[in-house]
């Protein structure tokens, strides 16, 4: 049967995924295997991994998401019931799911007004008898001091799971990130700068952690990863421990392995179109730029923050004009769910979550594209 077109649209797009001619030849060749689950193309794509990253004292395992890969870090950290783990208020939910997951409490911290990272200053203080992890995001395109995080880890006696859902390919000090974290989550999804689809990969320090997450992706099988890397499967196994179904399938590393391929060309075209942005944003008194010449990072977002009464009357006006924006994010403790969480001074995350806007940023984007996003937003804030 065939399929009818997608509908044309002027409306430029919040996310676009770089979908080009390789990705559909690794998505033909996958298939034409005849192998879909996990495969020679997740060995592969975890090889390639570790090789961007530059790391062969690290171990890289593929999973289906970057949420399943915060819940395996958890795990691999000793989370559990009666622990408590800080994290940042201003934050993808997907944190605030995986620590409730294990049974944890969250500890809401606040962010830092200049960088949106968590605020290890406030941090110092929220620490307990029952803190047993901190969750460190680096948000968009400022990667947050993995110097102190480190130091404050070690201080407190903490594990740290470094969410780096927003900086696949981005680097810190000249390491690649990935490279030097405790445990590190990378996000594959429909919208991150490298789609595998959908995935994420979990990245270790020791052969004991990679093989705990082998078990856990898989149901708990004690099933010998290199046998499935071949495209076969052992048929007797032992189960020891629970385990989920986190593994990640041959055609979405195929896709993945396309995209990694294309890495240099979707950082520089992100780079460019960031700092397109922030120049052609400069001077409108009520718009914030991100303080940053994107030199390091592989921006996924560009944002900016604008004062709360304009930011959704400046959406509407976008929209209005062929402009899709978002929000990243509405703070946690903004949401029924986690609303009673324990939580310390939370003033710059709320004003944040009310004036944080994100515009379009896509692989590849012309930048008269840009150009015609930013002179909207001049042109709102003109009319005032």
């Amino acid at each position: 049967m065939n399929q009818t077109p997608l509908k044309e649209t002027t409306m430029i797009p919040m996310f676009k995924p770089l979908i080009e001619q390789e990705e559909f030849d690794a998505s033909r060749e996958s298939l034409a295997l005849g192998w879909l689950g996990m495969g020679s193309y997740v060995s592969g794509f975890e090889k390639k991994v570790k090789e961007i990253l530059q790391a062969p004292d690290r171990h890289v395992a593929a999973v289906s998401t970057g949420t399943a890969g915060l819940h395996i870090a958890l795990l691999l950290a000793g989370v559990g019931p009666g622990d408590e783990v800080i994290v940042s208020a201003f934050n993808c939910s997907a944190d605030y799911q995986a620590i409730t997951w294990v049974g944890a409490d969250i500890v809401f911290c606040d962010c830092a007004d200049d960088t949106l990272e968590l605020d290890l200053a406030k941090a110092e203080s929220l620490v307990g008898p029952r803190t047993k992890a901190i969750i460190v995001m680096d948000y968009d395109c400022i990667i947050s001091n993995h110097e102190d995080i480190a130091a404050f880890a070690e201080r407190h006696k903490l594990r740290v799971i470094h969410d780096a859902a927003h900086s696949f390919g981005s680097s810190y000090k000249g390491r690649m990130v990935g490279s030097f974290s405790d445990i590190c989550v990378f996000s594959h999804d429909p919208v991150k700068t490298v789609t595998c689809l959908d995935g994420g990969t979990i990245v270790v320090r020791t052969e004991e952690e990679l093989r705990r997450v082998h078990e856990l992706r898989l149901l708990g099988m004690q099933q010998p990863a290199e046998v499935m890397y071949q495209n076969k499967r052992a048929w007797t196994f032992d189960v020891e421990r629970v385990g989920f179904r986190y593994h990640m399938l041959n055609m979405h590393a195929a896709i993945g392995l396309a995209q990694l391929g294309k890495l240099d060309v979707i950082k520089s075209s992100r780079q460019a179109a960031s700092r397109r942005y922030n120049e052609k944003l400069q001077g409108i008194a009520q718009v914030r730029t991100p303080r940053t010449d994107f030199a390091e990072v592989n921006p996924f977002l560009y944002y900016i923050r604008v004062p709360a009464e304009h930011r959704d009357a400046l959406r509407d006006f976008l929209k209005e004009n062929g402009v899709d924006t978002g929000i990243h994010w509405q703070p946690g403790h903004w949401f029924s769910l986690w609303k009673d969480c324990r939580a310390g001074d939370l003033s710059v995350t709320d004003s944040v979550g009310k004036g944080i806007l994100s515009l379009p940023l896509h692989s590849r984007m012309p930048l008269e594209s840009v150009d015609t996003v930013a002179a909207q937003v001049r042109r709102y804030f003109a009319q005032l």
